[in-house]
């Protein structure tokens, strides 16, 4: 029989994100965009969904606006097997545009600043030491420092600098390898992760133990076509972090981080069908 369901802990914003189809337009011209979709998304919002789906036991730390919107955002999340615990922000929840061309490519435009958890605003001091694993993707070295508490810690690429700031050690930092904002060899050596996973879309990716070779990884069988890459870093991020949480080795939980990413891709939008 399974075992119980493992416990993730998420750290991250969440946006709320308008889908459309379209182009970009050339500068000063207007894109006609269609067939718009809306949801609660970001890479805390997709990332806790995705392990939720998984069979995971989900907290998402983020931080919620003040505005219907942001209460949408928390409706959407919850209905979705997610326990949001939010930081209360003033003003509305950050606004995100992403344009998805024929083919799946998205284009991200954020507007305003990123809502985000603080270790001030954490009221459980447990909840981060009795997780099984925790996804970070926030904004708060000192959030980060607490987060190392947890068996096994995921830090996103772009979250570098916070990794440097905390003065902590990943257990996984797991980036693009199409990102140039995503480089983990810009740590020092003392603060060098267990592993750098980097994804590679549709080639699958590598997986860099410290101090052992690369090795690549494939990519996971697609029984659909791609429809949108939204979310897809975010929900690979995710699947990883769960099956750490059971207690997979990385070669095993980089499969269930695959399988989740290439899911991910065959809807659209980030969270995906209920």
């Amino acid at each position: 029989m399974p075992g119980p369901a493992p416990r993730v802990v998420i750290i991250g914003h969440v946006e709320w994100v308008t889908h459309a189809q379209g182009h970009l337009p050339d500068r000063g011209h207007i894109a006609d965009l269609h067939d718009p979709w809306f949801e609660p998304a970001g890479g805390g919002g997709v990332a806790a969904v995705a392990a939720a789906r998984l069979g995971a036991h989900v907290t998402l730390l983020t931080a919620l606006g003040d505005d219907i919107t942001a209460a949408e955002c928390r409706r959407v999340l919850e209905d979705r097997g997610v326990s949001v615990i939010a930081t209360r922000a003033s003003g509305p929840q950050t606004p995100v545009l992403t344009i998805i061309e024929p083919g799946g490519e998205r284009t991200i435009m954020v507007v305003g600043a990123r809502m985000q958890a603080r270790a001030s605003d954490l009221t459980d001091s447990d909840l981060l030491a009795s997780a099984d694993a925790v996804y970070y993707t926030g904004e708060d070295p000192d959030l980060l420092r607490v987060a190392r508490q947890a068996r096994h810690l995921v830090v996103s690429g772009r979250r570098i600098a916070d990794v440097a700031a905390a003065g902590i050690v990943a257990d996984v930092i797991v980036a693009s390898a199409n990102d140039p904002d995503e480089i983990p060899a810009a740590l020092p050596a003392q603060l060098a992760p267990g592993a750098v996973v980097m994804t590679d879309g549709a080639d699958g990716g590598s997986i860099e133990p410290h101090g052992a070779t690369m090795r690549r990884y494939a990519p996971a069988v697609q029984a659909a076509p791609i429809v949108d890459s939204y979310g897809c870093g975010d929900s690979f991020a995710a699947g990883l972090t769960v099956g750490l949480a059971r207690g997979l080795g990385l070669d095993d939980a980089v499969a269930v981080g695959a399988a989740a990413g290439g899911l991910c891709a065959t809807w659209r939008g980030g969270l995906g069908p209920r």
